[in-house]
């Protein structure tokens, strides 16, 4: 607020033009919304140039208000005591949440002090805030000391390049460019440093790398995952393959017939959740590691019936890890060969291997992963695929090679079971009970 001295001698209070023009505009939206002229009767013609114009003063706006807060903070009379910044105060009273207050604080204080080009471009209205936002991130990137440093020359020569591109590009495209921009000012060294640069940000996601995964009581199972840029990239490869109508397999799919049209509508992540359930029904055990002596094969148990598909029977199924499905699931599955069938009351391999062979097979293995879903130690819940087939009574001592002796336990109980100092016996329900001996 400025001071001026009236014709009469007194002082008369003038409003900054700033706060004047906020003033007016709001009352001017005000009126608008009072309106009785609705938005849909505008003429096409109005309606493109509105969006237009609305979208580039929605621009300069957020840019007068990004300058107005930085001011804000430099002027401690600004804001009340109680607040540590303008953005804590703008948070506060304005219902935004703290992190996205201070970051426009920080955008404010790049633009103003570091990064100067772009900020004129910001109040010329040449570059939005988002754009802006992306190209100071780019910038960060850049180097201050070492072997690759940039100047304050090179630094200067990579703001502009990237407010000359904001005219044809969006925020993402100049996030892109903003990242590559070393190969601009420092061409010699590009390869180089962005080989460098690579290196560390794969190292950083190697570290973030999870997987969670929950089961709830529907059926459904639920996660979230964090993966590296190069493997994001493969898995959403993949399901693109598996979710084009183009490919020459496009009839063999989890959806029934007559599901799929030509042109599917449904929204993307439906499909592309399709598509994970099919890659994963496709991978094959043989392409997997093998733990315990055994595949990643899946196996499940069923009777015969179910298996043959008796109309008058709706029929259950259960998988080797202690899941059940629906036995006209298992018989999908088991039509495309994707899992192998337990058939309860048909024909099957010879289990049996008596003294013929000192290892248990992979068939011996995957009967034992069928009625043993974990680890036999009682309380122990490490799963079938990942333990070793163990005899009762051990090879050297005349043991058989077979399934009514064969036992499947993890590593830790198995190496527990050949330790002297341990001893043990098998309960009534095949769990094995280890105690020291005394």
């Amino acid at each position: 607020m400025t001071e001026q001295v009236g014709g009469g001698g007194e002082v008369v209070a003038e409003r900054h033009p700033v706060a004047d023009f906020t003033d007016r505009l709001l009352a001017r939206l005000e009126g608008l919304r009072e309106s009785p002229v609705p938005v849909w009767s505008m003429g096409a013609e109005d309606k493109r140039h509105t969006l237009m114009a609305l979208a580039t003063a929605q621009a300069e706006l957020e840019a007068l208000r990004l300058e107005v807060l930085l001011a804000a903070d430099r002027d401690e009379a600004a804001i009340d005591a109680g607040d540590r910044s303008a953005a804590d105060w703008a948070a506060r009273v304005t219902r935004q949440t703290r992190a996205s207050a201070r970051a426009d604080l920080t955008l404010a204080e790049d633009l103003e002090d570091r990064y100067p080009v772009v900020g004129a471009g910001v109040r010329a209205g040449a570059v939005r805030v988002d754009q802006a936002r992306a190209i100071v991130r780019g910038l960060r990137l850049l180097p201050t000391s070492g072997k690759f440093a940039v100047d304050a020359d090179q630094r200067r020569q990579a703001e502009e390049h990237l407010v000359d591109l904001a005219d044809a590009h969006d925020a993402k495209a100049l996030e892109q460019l903003a990242r590559s921009i070393y190969s601009v000012i420092c061409p010699e060294h590009a390869d180089d440093y962005e080989g460098r640069l690579l290196e560390a940000e794969e190292a950083r996601a190697a570290r973030k790398v999870t997987l969670e995964m929950h089961e709830d009581h529907q059926g459904v199972v639920h996660g979230r995952f964090r993966l590296p840029k190069l493997h994001g990239h493969m898995l959403r490869k993949q399901l693109q393959a598996i979710m084009s109508p183009l490919r020459a397999d496009a009839a063999d799919t989890c959806a029934a017939p007559g599901e799929r049209s030509e042109r599917d509508t449904r929204p993307v992540p439906v499909r592309r959740g399709e598509a994970l359930c099919e890659l994963i029904e496709r991978t094959s055990a043989r392409d997997l590691p093998q733990t315990g002596g055994g595949d990643a094969t899946v196996i499940v148990t069923m009777t015969l019936a179910d298996l043959l598909h008796r109309l008058n029977r709706a029929g259950v199924a259960t998988l080797d890890t202690g899941a059940r499905i629906s036995a006209a699931e298992a018989r999908r599955l088991a039509c495309h060969h994707r899992v192998v069938p337990m058939v309860l009351g048909g024909d099957s391999v010879v289990l049996d291997q008596g003294r013929s062979k000192r290892l248990h097979t992979k068939q011996q293995r995957l009967a034992l992963y069928a009625t043993q879903t974990h680890c036999s130690a009682e309380h122990c819940d490490v799963p079938a695929s990942m333990c070793q087939a163990h005899h009762d009574v051990s090879w050297q001592h005349g043991g058989r090679t077979d399934t009514t002796t064969g036992r499947l336990l993890c590593g830790q109980h198995h190496r527990r079971l050949h330790d002297p100092g341990i001893e043990h016996r098998i309960s009534a329900d095949g769990k094995v009970e280890l105690h020291r001996r005394t």
